[in-house]
């Protein structure tokens, strides 16, 4: 085995480890009576996407000769049977990719949909838009053809500033405007029941993203400008959300710093092998200076992102995506080139952005007629965990203490 593939080997081993940390991650953030819905909805969408991945996702997202520029043929390859084996570690690759994007977008519904209707609305996702999006950018679709048709570089997102975070966060609002408010939907209505939770979820997330980003870099100067970048950008963009607070006249958090880290790990995620590292940490502070405002616009707009999947995931792979039109080695439009990059990426946003949007919403308007896709008032007032799921997060606790009482 050549020591690519054994890297690429590690790194899936590493990105699957971001979903269970995005289930810390979010499972803090959410209240007590919340943490079992919440955090389950990241291990379904591990469950969920797996099988289709290696049923048919896979297929979908390579677009062979004959299968035109949406996505790959579901039934060419069903169940890999016609995977040479030889391809398996990147067919493994490629379904942790498809496991977190899925599971980004259940941080937008916290407290108030049940388990049922995610598995569906999550099935339908990965099958009509992510794997069809991941067919544009990686696997021979119109994205990656892009820079030929126009006579411009090619669009470069290493590791799905389009795909994963610009896909993810166009859904996560379609989803939830289509969901509604949760019902005391107000500023500081709803606080994070666990910051040592949310840091935990954070440090993992970070830890994975190192393979995220560089598991298919093939030499060691591209992995390490990688490497360097994945570390400096976040770093930069914690600095980068704290000014912002400290601007405001708020009280600096753990919550800002962790939520800083992973608008600047989103803004790196298509640019990590294609900036210095002193743009990466430029990248960094203006990502976290944005989401931090960002963040709050979905009180100003009257839609209810729970967690803030549009205020991190989209705006910064936005900035991400489109930055690298600016910057990007050669081919930026201050660093030698004509523009015809920045024209590009800009039209790769748009078209990824429009096209989940989009399809987002009319999965989830069917998901609505199907399920009802919102749990009863009742349930979500009173609490989700004990009445859907039977656990509660804390229940131990709550056993031991009434064992001591006399």
């Amino acid at each position: 085995m050549e020591a690519t593939e054994v890297w690429t080997l590690a790194s899936s081993a590493l990105v699957l480890i971001m979903t269970p940390g995005l289930a810390l991650f979010y499972g803090g953030l959410v209240r007590v009576r919340s943490v079992v819905n919440m955090m389950l909805f990241s291990v379904s969408a591990m469950g969920v996407v797996g099988v289709l991945w290696i049923l048919f996702g896979y297929s979908m997202s390579v677009i062979g000769d004959g299968d035109g520029w949406f996505a790959g043929s579901p039934l060419r390859d069903f169940g890999l049977a016609g995977t040479d084996p030889a391809e398996f570690i990147g067919v493994g690759f490629g379904a942790v990719f498809a496991m977190i994007t899925t599971a980004l977008i259940s941080g937008a519904i916290a407290d108030r949909v049940g388990l049922g209707s995610w598995v569906l609305f999550s099935g339908l996702w990965a099958t009509l838009v992510y794997f069809p999006v991941a067919a544009w950018v990686w696997g021979g679709g119109w994205i990656s053809q892009l820079g030929t048709w126009l006579g411009t570089p090619d669009v470069i997102d290493l590791a799905g500033g389009t795909a994963i975070h610009i896909n993810a966060g166009a859904a996560a609002l379609a989803l939830a405007l289509v969901v509604g408010k949760r019902q005391d939907f107000a500023p500081g209505a709803h606080r994070p029941h666990s910051i040592p939770l949310v840091t935990i979820g954070a440090a993992l997330l970070w830890f994975g993203w190192i393979g995220f980003n560089s598991g298919l870099a093939t030499d060691g100067a591209t992995a390490g400008l990688i490497l360097v970048n994945t570390l400096g950008a976040p770093a930069a963009s914690i600095l980068g959300w704290l000014a912002v607070d400290a601007l405001r006249a708020r009280k600096p958090g753990v919550i800002g710093a962790a939520s800083g880290a992973v608008a600047g790990l989103v803004a790196i995620t298509p640019a990590a092998a294609n900036l210095s590292p002193g743009l990466a940490l430029l990248l960094g502070v203006i990502a976290g200076a944005a989401c931090a405002f960002a963040i709050e616009w979905k009180f100003r707009l009257g839609f209810d992102d729970s967690l803030d999947v549009v205020g991190l995931h989209l705006v910064a792979g936005v900035l991400g995506t489109v930055y690298l039109g600016f910057f990007a080695f050669d081919d930026g439009l201050f660093t030698g080139g004509d523009g015809g990059l920045l024209l590009v990426q800009v039209i790769s946003v748009v078209g990824v952005a429009a096209y989940s949007f989009a399809a987002s919403l009319i999965i989830a308007f069917v998901v609505k007629a199907t399920t009802g896709l919102r749990v009863s008032a009742e349930v979500e007032q009173g609490g989700i965990d004990a009445a859907v799921h039977g656990e509660e997060a804390y229940a131990l606790d709550r056993e031991s203490q009434s064992a001591a009482r006399p």
